[in-house]
């Protein structure tokens, strides 16, 4: 769908024969989005999506952490350790602090 979009949106750009090809491409490609998405091959469609989802999987969840974060942001202060680049999570607010990291137990002195 986006690549159709995309598509689309050249054909503005372009005159002639080629901006009608581009044109031509992105309704293709729209159509065989939607025959794709109302098909009645539910399992086929299933297992599609599985693999879309473990492609996708760490993308996802690395911007899932930064929402996390972004909504922590008042009570919390995020640090990397400097040895393993684990990253750790402390209270704001008071002062000066010792960080051990739990995954390689390195310390190190922030303020807060």
């Amino acid at each position: 769908m986006l690549l159709a979009f995309i598509l689309f949106i050249l054909s503005l750009f372009f005159s002639d024969w080629l901006a009608q090809l581009l044109l031509t491409l992105a309704v293709a490609g729209i159509v065989y989005v939607y025959f794709r998405m109302f098909s009645k091959n539910v399992a086929r469609r299933r297992e599609e999506n599985s693999r879309y989802l473990a492609k996708t999987a760490s993308l996802r969840s690395y911007f899932r952490s930064l929402g996390e974060r972004w909504r922590q942001r008042r009570d919390y202060k995020f640090f990397r350790c400097p040895m393993c680049r684990t990253l750790l999570r402390v209270p704001r607010g008071k002062g000066k602090i010792k960080i051990v990291c739990r995954k390689c137990g390195n310390s190190f002195i922030r303020n807060t």
